[in-house]
């Protein structure tokens, strides 16, 4: 048993795997998706999926539970068909609900993950909410991107990010509203105390890849909003729809994604600026050292500078020998670790 188990789960040092993605020349498409469904038994399927996708070369990060799943992939092209097929089952071992929309990324070079991650969580989304106490599945409206670009210039639309404030600083939405959120399950209250008094406006909210948004919303309508809509699909969506169709893009700079890239590029503006000199940058990327890890903003130039550090004694830290830099790190709990700046505007409407 304990031999079957270990085929379920990585056994190969991460350093190896990431360093052996950077330089494979294989061509992989990065694509995200999720679903709300129940599911039974999300141990069983998270070890099926766990098999079926290591036998394609899927690499990512899945989180199931038994109110759906939450995958972000990247999946080797020459495999891309069966893996799209596996979606079609009605029987075996993998036995999928109608509706799962496959999103692939906007900036597709495929160096997204370096192993397949599969964990069973009591939520696929860390929202705070006790889903018992509302109706899940009463969501907003969504809008193609035309639809969006045609009900944001209604004047009597408010228009808000459902992410983190360290996502939308580097790329929005023309007219947005940012808040200054860290998490998710504080956006929620942050937006709904926001949003006070606008019951009659049409709520339009968006996100990466659509799954805040799909929660957001129902909370939004059972606590009396009227006219919610989403934008289906997210970011990622969007962009392609625009560049398909030839719409005006009202997204502005970069989309952050929590995977190795940490953004992709959908316009060429850079609307953020390096944490460290102040100088115009989009370039995410964690602190060099491991005991720091900070999540932040750094030109190429203080990359340089800093040898990949948020700071000289970071710099200095990883000279010091590996089993001294060990020792420093007992015991010390990061938590979580971003840079921030406290940039949210009053909101009037």
């Amino acid at each position: 048993m304990h031999k079957e188990r270990r085929l379920l789960h990585n056994i190969y040092d991460g350093r190896v795997l990431k360093q052996r993605m950077l330089e494979s020349n294989e061509k992989r498409i990065t694509l995200s998706f999720y679903k709300y469904w129940r599911i039974k038994n999300p141990s069983e399927l998270r070890d099926k999926l766990f098999l079926a996708w290591s036998a394609l070369g899927v690499m990512g990060r899945v989180y199931v539970a038994k109110e759906g799943i939450n995958a972000q992939l990247s999946v080797p092209e020459k495999n891309l068909n069966l893996f799209r097929q596996q979606f079609e089952q009605t029987s075996g071992d993998l036995q999928w609900p109608n509706g799962i929309r496959l999103n692939y990324a906007a900036d597709n070079n495929g160096k997204s993950f370096f192993k397949l991650k599969i964990k069973v969580r009591d939520k696929i989304l860390a929202d705070g909410l006790n889903d018992e106490t509302f109706d899940v599945t009463d969501v907003g409206k969504h809008l193609s991107a035309e639809e969006f670009n045609r009900l944001t210039d209604h004047p009597d639309t408010i228009l808000i990010d459902m992410r983190n404030h360290y996502e939308s600083e580097v790329g929005h939405f023309e007219g947005a509203i940012l808040p200054d959120a860290d998490t998710f399950r504080d956006e929620l209250k942050m937006v709904e105390g926001m949003l006070q008094g606008n019951e009659d406006k049409n709520i339009v909210m968006y996100c990466t890849g659509g799954i805040r948004c799909e929660k957001a919303s129902a909370w939004l309508k059972h606590k009396g909003f009227r006219k919610v809509y989403q934008l289906e699909g997210g970011i990622i969506s969007y962009a392609r729809q625009v560049k398909e169709q030839g719409l005006k893009n009202k997204f502005h700079g970069k989309n952050f994604v929590f995977d190795e890239r940490l953004g992709e590029r959908i316009t060429e503006e850079v609307i953020s600026r390096c944490h460290q000199c102040g100088n115009p940058s989009d370039r995410h990327t964690n602190c060099a050292n491991e005991g720091c890890h900070l999540l932040f903003i750094q030109c190429d130039e203080c990359a340089g500078r800093f040898e990949n550090c948020c700071s000289e004694k970071c710099r200095e830290f990883i000279h010091l020998p590996q089993e001294q830099q060990q020792e420093l790190r007992k015991g010390v709990k990061k938590g979580r670790n971003v840079f921030r700046k406290g940039r949210m505007p009053a909101f009037h409407h």
